[in-house]
């Protein structure tokens, strides 16, 4: 007559405890290799982001050069204020510097003649410098 096979409930009990998990070395391990795969991962990541900000912060200031330009051209004048472009309809929100991560931090550069406006120009508000070693309130 042949044996029965031995139920689940009835294993012995050094052979359940090695089936029911981890080691504490096996999780240090993967644990370690989780660390280092961050530690090349994340200065990369945030490389990566400062490298957008700046590439949005040039996009932004081309846009509203341009912006700028063509009020002069439809006007005549320059636009007293960032505000006034965006009543007028030539820009639907103030222009976001995402270096200095406010869009109030924008410096106003003022035409040579006083009476045809207050902004010719706009530069960023931000400190520091970009991937070009160019400073931000020089772009």
């Amino acid at each position: 007559m042949p044996m029965p096979m031995p139920s689940r409930r009835l294993r012995p009990l050094h052979r359940l405890r090695q089936t029911r998990g981890f080691t504490l070395v096996e999780l240090l391990v993967v644990l370690a290799i989780v660390a280092l795969l961050l530690t090349l991962a994340v200065p990369r990541y945030f490389h990566s982001i400062d490298q957008a900000r700046e590439t949005i912060l040039i996009d932004n200031l081309a846009t509203v050069r341009s912006t700028i330009d063509k009020f002069y051209g439809d006007t005549g004048r320059y636009p007293d204020s960032l505000e006034e472009l965006v009543e007028k309809k030539y820009l639907r929100t103030l222009p976001f510097d995402p270096v200095a991560n406010s869009s109030t931090a924008w410096v106003l550069i003022p035409p040579d003649d006083a009476g045809r406006g207050r902004v010719y120009d706009l530069r960023s508000g931000a400190g520091g410098s970009g991937r070009s070693g160019t400073p931000f309130v020089e772009r």
